[in-house]
């Protein structure tokens, strides 16, 4: 009995890993890392290979089929947050203002952040669009300058897949 959990345990350590590099890689691909993408595509074959030869050759052992199944679910998880501590790529966030869109705008050019400022009309009237192309790991700083000095703003964030040229927050 202990060593089909063993390898049941074994198994979910390896779908772990497995399915994890499979987000990685996903999500690489889609933001056009074709470098990482490719460097986790080829570990994740690897240790998929070896998880599904041994469960292949288990499959009366119910702890080795449930450790897969059990790895799998765990390894999105787990894909899903090293992905967001990685924070890989850029964000458009577009910030509306109605009132102090040239003092945010002032504020995060002060920053260093570069920003766009264009004059709209929104619902309720006269308002400031601003763009803000940033490193997807500073996101949450340029949302609190903004959330700061304007808590009634709307703010809207957009994956980039490419950029091409432009200032960059150092």
């Amino acid at each position: 009995m202990w060593p089909s959990i063993l390898a049941g345990l074994f198994i979910f350590g390896l779908r772990i890993v497995d399915i994890s590099l499979y987000t990685l890689r996903i999500l690489m691909v889609s933001r056009g890392v074709k470098l990482l993408a490719t460097v986790f595509a080829f570990f994740q074959s690897i240790v998929f290979v070896l998880a599904i030869r041994i469960v292949l050759t288990n499959l009366d052992q119910p702890f080795i089929v449930l450790g897969y199944a059990a790895g799998f679910a765990t390894g999105l998880v787990v894909g899903m947050l090293l992905e967001s501590r990685l924070a890989i790529g850029y964000t458009l966030l577009r910030i509306i203002s109605q009132r102090r869109g040239a003092e945010i705008c002032e504020h995060l050019r002060e920053s260093g952040y570069a920003v766009t400022e264009v004059a709209g009309r929104g619902k309720d009237g006269t308002v400031t669009l601003l763009y803000c192309d940033v490193r997807r790991r500073d996101t949450g700083q340029v949302t609190q300058i903004v959330a700061s000095l304007d808590p009634e703003s709307f703010i809207t964030a957009e994956a980039l897949r490419s950029v091409r040229r432009g200032f960059w927050h150092r």
